[in-house]
């Protein structure tokens, strides 16, 4: 998969790379918007990675030239904190995803995997079994039925599908989930109160293997419970 980051902070740029890398993503940098113009037209990219403050030209612009062209290539945002208008204007101009900077790796990580996979099959949807859950309508059914989540509820739900087969720590679901407001030393029993939560919305016991408690580490989830 390769993957084109443009972004004119040269430490997120190579932090960026070398987390993609060990990966195993290919991926190319480039470090104001002209240069990371000139890269889209003369190479094919599985995702991109677009900041919106570059030297040269914008994220904004560069988005509605390459969609202008007709370029699909999924593109996930990388936005100022908590700057709405950015989000939407990028949304609008065919943005697939945005991240709030200052962002944890984790939640990256999850991401890119998303759009990747959205890109292959052009669905937002993901599924494990039965279980379905809609990035972009936020509808989660089980068997066929809707479930009724929480903000929370479907978050943290969300971040465990993205990152299938991976143990997800308490400290990373909570960073994904509440941001920078948390308490560290609080929050382990906190998440373990949403989880038990969603699983009865779930209607899935403790000893089924759909979200299965890694001791020590925190939750992961897998396949389908029976």
């Amino acid at each position: 998969m390769n993957i084109l980051i443009i972004d004119d902070e040269p430490y997120l740029l190579e932090k960026l790379g070398s987390v993609l890398t060990g990966e195993f993503y290919s991926v190319a940098t480039a470090g104001d918007g002209r240069e990371g113009l000139d890269k889209i037209w003369n190479d094919t990219y599985d995702l991109i990675l677009l900041d919106i403050m570059l030297p040269g030209m914008s994220g904004f612009e560069i988005l509605a030239e390459i969609r202008a062209a007709g370029i699909q290539t999924p593109v996930l945002m990388l936005t100022a904190k908590g700057d709405i208008d950015d989000k939407v204007k990028g949304l609008n101009l065919g943005a697939d995803d945005y991240l709030a900077k200052p962002f944890s790796l984790a939640e990256l990580l999850a991401r890119v995997r998303a759009l990747i996979r959205r890109g292959k099959t052009g669905s937002p949807m993901i599924e494990i079994g039965t279980l379905r859950l809609n990035t972009i309508s936020r509808e989660v059914t089980r068997n066929g039925a809707p479930l009724i989540l929480t903000a929370k509820e479907f978050a943290i739900l969300e971040f465990l599908m993205h990152n299938r087969g991976r143990a997800v720590s308490r400290f990373t679901l909570a960073e994904h989930v509440w941001g920078d407001n948390f308490d560290p030393f609080s929050m382990s029993n906190f998440i373990d109160v949403h989880m038990s939560k969603l699983r009865k919305k779930l209607n899935i016991p403790e000893d089924e293997p759909l979200i299965r408690t890694v001791r020590g580490v925190g939750y992961l989830i897998d396949k389908e419970g029976t």
